[in-house]
C-alpha cells in the first residue's frame, strides 16, 4: 500500500496541478499523510530546475501550515482525533518521550524534528497537546521545514537532475550534518555574547 501511495504522489509531477499537489501533500503530511514531500518536491524541481525554489517555497510554506494544523489537532482534538493518529502510526509510546524533549529542549526538539527524518507529526500533534507556545512551535518549523526544502531545492537549483541521487543516498547524513553545523553555531553564539 506504501509503494502504491509513493507512486500516486510522484505521478502528480507529470500533471499541471503538480504546484497544488505538492503544496496539499506539504500541508498534510506533519498531521495525517505518511509520505513525505520531499519526493515529490524533487521530482518537480529535476523536471524544472529553475523553478525548483519555486517549488521549495510552495513546500515550505504548505508544511508549516499543515505543522499548525498538526498543532491545533493536538491542542484542541487530541482525545478524539490526535491519540487516533499517533496510534496508527504505531508512535503512542514514543508520545511521553517527547514530552522529555519539550520540556528540556523547547524549540530545539521541533526544529530537529522538522528538519530530519524523525516522524515531524507526531512533534506537530504533541506540540499542541503539550501546549508548547505556539509562537516558538511557528518559529522553530519555519526555520527547520524551510532550511529541508530549500536545501533540496537549491542543490537541483545549482547542480540540476543530476543531484537527484546524491539528495536521495545521502539525506539523513546531510540533515545530521546541518543539525551539528546549527547546534555549533548556537554555541559559538552563547560563549562569545
Amino acid at each position: 500500500m506504501l509503494r502504491r501511495l509513493y507512486d500516486w504522489v510522484l505521478h502528480w509531477a507529470d500533471t499541471p496541478y503538480g504546484s497544488w499537489a505538492l503544496f496539499l501533500l506539504a500541508f498534510s503530511e506533519p498531521s495525517v499523510f505518511p509520505i513525505p514531500p520531499d519526493i515529490l518536491l524533487i521530482a518537480l524541481a529535476v523536471a524544472i530546475p529553475k523553478k525548483s525554489l519555486k517549488y521549495a517555497l510552495i513546500c515550505s510554506a504548505g508544511s508549516v501550515l499543515g505543522g499548525c494544523f498538526g498543532y491545533l489537532i493536538g491542542w484542541q482534538f487530541m482525545a478524539s482525533i490526535g491519540n487516533r493518529i499517533v496510534d496508527f502510526y504505531g508512535l503512542t509510546p514514543k508520545v511521553e518521550h517527547i514530552e522529555v524533549l519539550f520540556n528540556k529542549y523547547d524549540a530545539w526538539a521541533v526544529g530537529i524534528a522538522g528538519f530530519t527524518p524523525i516522524p515531524y507529526k507526531v512533534f506537530t500533534i504533541s506540540a499542541g497537546a503539550f501546549n508548547i507556545n505556539f509562537l516558538v512551535f511557528l518559529i522553530a518549523s519555519c526555520v527547520s521545514r524551510s532550511a529541508r526544502f530549500f536545501l533540496v531545492g537549491g542543490l537541483i537549483y545549482v547542480f540540476g537532475p543530476s543531484i537527484q541521487s546524491f539528495i536521495d543516498k545521502y539525506f539523513n547524513i546531510l540533515a545530521t550534518a546541518f543539525i551539528v553545523l546549527l547546534v555549533a553555531g548556537f554555541l559559538i553564539i552563547k560563549y562569545l555574547l
